[in-house]
């Protein structure tokens, strides 16, 4: 039996088969029926049928989703792909494919898969730090989510930003309904967003990194308040969570500064006399989120 990992993504919805040692076997991409819920579920549901024939084997199911289920009412929350919110998508997937489903928030996919056989791979505890579109965050320890009884753990991404400098405050109105989320300034928007107001110009992060590369000192500026900001938000978890390691993933995580420049900062604000938890790069890059949503099951031959 092979592990079908699913990641629905609010643009496109990729799926992968592993096999028992890990090893990828069969892969597909599909665009995502946006606004289209029973199109979605019925999507999943092809894509699934897809990668078995193609693997030439049924398969257990995982799915990585934006936001969450609530436990308290089984529905979908918290998710921006917003026609997914307060669906029962747990039991109408279950009831497409004819099987169980096992579904989780796709920064914790990220993170199991780094933590199970990537950057994190034996470490007892690790952070998933997706920075891209949204930050978004995700907990493992020992190899298993921590999803907590609200279905939140790691969400550190709609906290507010830890020791705010005064031009900091009071941070820009983020979509959860607050401001100053740390979102709104370690989200690729927020970066775009922090160099337009001081610059006046509208530049993603990789042409904000490409002009300090080249020198630009306002870029430069703008990638270094963007390292100090995140220096003090993940010195925050590590004062919380003390994991071992900090896995980043989303487009911001391919910034290779980030690695030396945000951990020579941090022990500033982490309250221990020194800090072992190691910042990296995920090994597993784009393919991490779906291939943590294969992990959602055990090894076959274990089940």
């Amino acid at each position: 039996m092979i592990r079908i990992g699913i990641d629905l993504g609010g643009t496109k919805i990729e799926g992968i088969a592993l096999s028992a040692k890990g090893q990828a076997v069969a892969g597909r991409r599909i665009g995502t029926p946006r606004e289209d819920y029973d199109g979605t579920v019925r999507a999943v549901a092809g894509l699934v049928a897809a990668i078995e024939s193609d693997a030439g084997a049924q398969g257990t199911v995982g799915v990585g989703m934006p936001g969450a289920i609530s436990p308290a009412t089984g529905l979908v929350k918290n998710a921006n792909s917003t026609w997914l919110i307060g669906r029962r998508l747990h039991v109408d997937l279950e009831r497409a494919l004819g099987r169980p489903v096992r579904l989780a928030n796709d920064a914790n996919c990220f993170a199991l898969s780094e933590a199970c056989d990537g950057a994190g791979t034996g470490a007892d505890v690790v952070f998933g730090v997706i920075v891209g579109t949204g930050t978004g965050g995700g907990i493992v320890v020992r190899r298993q989510v921590l999803t907590g009884p609200n279905a939140v753990a790691g969400e550190w991404g709609h906290n507010p930003l830890p020791w705010p400098d005064a031009d900091e405050l009071p941070g820009v109105p983020c979509y959860c309904g607050r401001s100053g989320c740390i979102e709104t300034f370690l989200s690729g928007p927020g970066l775009a967003a922090d160099h337009e107001r001081v610059t006046g110009v509208r530049l993603g992060g990789e042409q904000i990194a490409a002009l300090a590369d080249a020198g630009d000192a306002m870029a430069e500026a703008t990638l270094r308040r963007y390292e100090r900001r995140m220096a003090r938000a993940l010195a925050s978890v590590i004062n919380v969570v003390d994991p071992d390691v900090i896995v980043l993933g989303g487009g911001l995580s391919k910034l290779g500064r980030l690695y030396v420049n945000v951990p020579a900062q941090w022990a500033r604000w982490v309250f221990s006399d020194r800090v072992d938890t190691r910042l990296t790069a995920p090994r597993h890059g784009d393919a991490s989120g779906v291939r943590g949503a294969a992990w959602l099951w055990p090894a076959p031959e274990a089940i």
